[in-house]
């Protein structure tokens, strides 16, 4: 269904068991980078209505993840750690050039949402199958399902707002490129790395 080329290792889980407190760290701070992403949005292209009120209503969403984490994190005796550098967003990042008209920009930054919410759905289905902590295995599946939402949501917007066959083959091409950074990724307890 996410298209992915380059499926997570199930060993990833084992790297994240031996040590929860970091995925949940990392996870706070992707839930709050996702409703600042939407926020951005919003601010950048105001003139977009619909796509302006379901960002408002995914930033309310993501910081209400937000928080869910942010209680596991008190719930286990824990403080939030401090944010670190996301490898998988800064390489994806360097897929589109910089610049072109406002709708490509749009359209860039709307496939970019696409795909990490789909790598993140990918990664939580795993938790929610493999993880010994069947509460917080429940937990990700929750999560799972509405990562799921997130992203076709963002790729039907990508659709919407440009042309449907350019945005069908950027997708294409951007899945292929974010394969080759997966293969050097998942040796970390993080969301995406």
């Amino acid at each position: 269904m996410l298209g992915l080329k380059l499926p997570t290792d199930p060993r990833w889980v084992n790297i994240v068991e031996k040590n929860i407190d970091e995925i949940l760290t990392d996870h706070a701070y992707c839930e709050q980078k996702a409703a600042s992403t939407a926020i951005s949005l919003i601010v950048s292209f105001p003139e977009y209505t619909e796509l302006t009120q379901e960002m408002i209503a995914l930033s309310r969403e993501e910081m209400g993840h937000f928080k869910m984490v942010h209680d596991r994190i008190l719930a286990r005796g824990k403080t939030l750690g401090r944010d670190r550098k996301d490898s998988y967003v800064i390489e994806l990042l360097k897929f589109f050039p910089k610049g072109g008209s406002r709708t490509t920009q749009l359209v860039h930054r709307l496939l970019y949402a696409a795909l990490i919410e789909a790598r993140s759905c990918e990664r939580f289905r795993l938790l929610s199958e493999e993880l010994e902590d069947k509460e917080l295995a429940e937990f990700y599946h929750k999560l799972m399902v509405s990562e799921a939402g997130h992203y076709t949501m963002f790729l039907q917007f990508a659709r919407q707002y440009g042309d449907t066959e350019e945005v069908n083959k950027k997708w294409q091409d951007l899945l292929t490129y974010e394969a080759e950074i997966m293969k050097d990724l998942g040796s970390k307890e993080t969301v995406h790395g």
